[in-house]
């Protein structure tokens, strides 16, 4: 899914999958902890969580504070995924996609 929306490249994070835009992460994949670590913004990352602390949660310390985001894959549905997925890609994306 994340690979789908524009100008997204592949790399790696830590040893973990990520996933970017013009260089900037915005979702990196857990896959042994079956979670995906998003790039949120901090109102978006607090309605998440209140929505569905099954499904999210900050980051510890200062990166959860920033916005980012863990999302627990084996719980999530493919709506939520694909919403999560392009609400940190808006994050970093160039604001020529702003209508996506």
């Amino acid at each position: 899914m994340a690979g789908a929306l524009p100008e997204v490249t592949e790399g790696a994070h830590n040893g973990h999958p990520d996933f970017r835009v013009l260089g900037r992460i915005f979702a990196t994949l857990w896959v042994e902890q079956e979670r995906l670590v998003l790039r949120l913004s901090r109102t978006l990352q607090a309605e998440w969580i209140e929505a569905e602390p099954d499904l999210f949660e900050a980051v510890d310390g200062a990166w959860g504070r920033r916005g980012w985001t863990c999302l627990t894959l084996w719980e999530a549905d493919e709506d939520m995924l694909a919403a999560a997925l392009l609400a940190a890609w808006r994050e970093v994306a160039p604001a020529a996609y702003d209508q996506i």
